[in-house]
């Protein structure tokens, strides 16, 4: 599994969202740009001890993301408020990605 999480915006949700990557084994991708530093205080406070222990990529964008990451196409499910299914009532593939957008504004159209 991987979680991807386009522009995020606030350093803690991050850490946040690294530290349960840790614990699940699921990668963590990042989209560009950040709305912070990979060193910023709030992400290692959020990450604790675990954001070492992550694995985590960083992509200028979402094309980049792509390029390297070919075999997602086609599986990524994007949690946003205008899709037409509810997260709970799907069944996943194994090597499924599931996208986050930026706080502010979710995943572009």
């Amino acid at each position: 599994m991987h979680v991807i999480l386009h522009q995020p915006e606030i350093p803690s949700n991050t850490g946040n969202i690294g530290r349960t990557c840790v614990a699940t084994g699921t990668s963590l991708d990042l989209i560009e740009p950040l709305g912070f530093q990979l060193n910023e205080k709030q992400l290692r406070r959020a990450g604790m001890d675990y954001w070492k222990e992550l694995d985590v990529a960083v992509y200028i964008d979402y094309a980049d993301f792509l390029g390297k990451n070919p075999e997602a196409a086609g599986h990524i499910y994007m949690a946003t408020t205008k899709a037409s299914h509810v997260y709970s009532e799907l069944s996943y593939p194994e090597d499924v990605y599931i996208m986050f957008g930026k706080e502010s504004a979710g995943i572009p159209e």
